[in-house]
């Protein structure tokens, strides 16, 4: 099971029956200590790796007192997603993903650097919270692991954070995601890389006030396995098989050995590591640091090491989003059955929204991804009700900005928390603003579709609502409903009337009988 040299994963498993053979898939995984692309092919109902490129930017290095990226890491960066661009061009963009985690999490101005990034590397990128990336990495891990009986602990050491998952049958069944990485804890603690008993305690102390407030939790599970995923789980593995050809995986008295190897050492200069990279070995101290930490809370002896990680996640999730596995279907579901939504007058905004989208599609450019977050926004657009009638709108779009949605990345949210909050009632444009700039635009339609068609459902009685249709051009939106309707419905007419004026600041609305 151990693959302490990091070898390609070749085969994933468990690939959904409906993908074509041939198809070519890719994620790409930017995270605080390496950028990673994985390119597949579907063959024979399996996910087979054809490439992979790794670089090593240090991101989180480069994060200033302030949180800003400074210039020279920047710059390699860049230069590394230029290269990767080259790689993914010809990939389909719906087959490809491409997923920031925790210091492009916490840079301040970080969309001016993420438009640099999507421009160097050719696609837009999805900056994921630290509970998406663990269920991400959880995923990763089960794609190079033999199925599974019993309860499994899974622990990722990156860069900048520390994901912890305890799974079952495929499932996680508690996800944590805590702000200690190698990098982050190599540049405090051991910096230069310096080494001392002194500084070890330190490191680890800082890592036992993260581990405290969760390691109860994750206590109670009882795991029969624990695996590590990514570089700092493999560079410990292969540094104990150099020095003991005969271990496999990780061990706490073989991390304890290490630790007074370093110590005795006086820095990491002098640390070799077969097939370790200088810029790994940099940042080793860190993560053993981390590691000793987590296995003494979580009361570990030994961890195998999995070959999967989160890029191996991000193209197996994204390939069940291709099939019928998207994870973000689940997220909805589930915070409807939490926030109590009424789902017969949900489905009814959903598939009037829809049936509005379907008439403009073509003259708005509305497809793909949009299309499924206008879906779940319209089933998802009275959740704020679960906490107080007034203002509901607003407390849906609170939960939708800042809850942790599985499957979701930061901009989905984003663009789901503008469309619910905004629709009903006086537009407010700092909202909007919130979105990114290059989803606005789009998000503003979305918006406006969203709002017609609670319009057209507000009797609530279930009903079929009155067969309109609806055209956009040159920036005008003309609503047409049946003869007769509109003066038979006096209260829809003044509904109209008033949506008319909460409009004006988007689009200007024309409603008419149809002839």
């Amino acid at each position: 099971m151990s693959n302490p040299t990091g070898e390609a994963v070749d085969k994933l498993r468990d690939i959904p029956d409906d993908t074509d053979d041939g198809e070519i898939f890719a994620a790409v995984d930017l995270g605080s200590n390496s950028f990673h692309l994985i390119v597949a092919r579907y063959a024979q109902g399996q996910l087979v790796v054809i490439d992979r490129l790794r670089e090593m930017v240090q991101l989180r290095a480069g994060l200033t007192t302030k949180n800003l990226l400074d210039d020279e890491v920047q710059l390699r960066a860049l230069d590394c997603l230029s290269r990767f661009g080259e790689r993914l061009r010809g990939v389909d963009a719906a087959h490809l993903r491409v997923v920031g985690t925790n210091t492009l999490r916490n840079i301040h101005d970080g969309g001016a650097f993420l438009r640099a990034a999507s421009h160097a590397l050719g696609h837009s990128i999805d900056v994921i919270s630290g509970i998406e990336e663990a269920r991400l990495v959880y995923l990763g891990a089960l794609t190079s692991l033999p199925a599974l009986e019993e309860k499994t602990l899974v622990v990722d050491i990156g860069g900048g954070s520390t994901e912890l998952i305890v799974g079952h049958d495929g499932k996680p069944l508690v996800l944590e995601s805590l702000e200690m990485g190698c990098v982050s804890y190599s540049k405090i603690y051991f910096p230069n890389g310096k080494v001392s008993r002194w500084r070890f305690r330190r490191a680890q102390l800082a890592a036992r006030q993260e581990l405290r407030a969760v390691a109860p939790l994750f206590l109670k599970h009882k795991w029969a396995d624990a695996i590590g995923t990514s570089g700092t789980a493999r560079a410990i593995a292969a540094a104990l098989l150099e020095r003991d050809g005969s271990v496999t995986g990780i061990s706490r008295s073989g991390m304890k050995d290490l630790m007074r190897e370093l110590i005795g050492l006086g820095n990491t200069q002098e640390f070799a590591i077969a097939g370790i990279s200088e810029e790994r070995a940099n940042v080793f101290a860190g993560g053993l640091a981390i590691m000793l930490e987590v296995f003494k809370r979580l009361d570990i002896e030994e961890m195998n090491v999995a070959e999967g990680a989160l890029r191996e996640g991000i193209l197996h999730d994204l390939v069940g989003r291709y099939g019928n596995e998207d994870a973000r279907e689940s997220t909805v579901r589930a915070m409807c059955l939490r926030y109590h939504v009424d789902e017969a007058q949900a489905g009814r905004v959903a598939d009037s929204a829809q049936n509005l989208l379907d008439q403009v599609e073509n003259q708005l450019g509305l497809n793909g991804d949009y299309r499924k977050l206008l879906r779940w926004a319209a089933e998802l657009h009275e959740i704020g009700l679960d906490i107080a009638h007034s203002r509901y709108h607003h407390h849906g779009a609170y939960l939708l900005q800042h809850s942790d949605m599985p499957g979701f990345s930061k901009r989905e949210q984003l663009i789901l928390s503008a469309l619910v909050g905004q629709h009903r009632r006086k537009i407010k444009a700092n909202k909007i603003e919130a979105v990114p700039e290059e989803d606005r635009a789009v998000t503003i339609w979305l918006i406006v579709l969203l709002r017609l068609a609670v319009l057209l459902n507000r009797s609530r009685s279930g009903e079929a609502p009155p067969q309109v249709t609806i055209n956009a051009k040159n920036g005008k939106l003309t609503l047409s409903y049946p003869s007769g309707w509109l003066k038979e419905n006096p209260l829809s007419r003044a509904d109209l009337s008033d949506e008319r004026k909460y409009l004006k600041a988007l689009v200007r609305l024309s409603v008419k009988a149809s002839a």
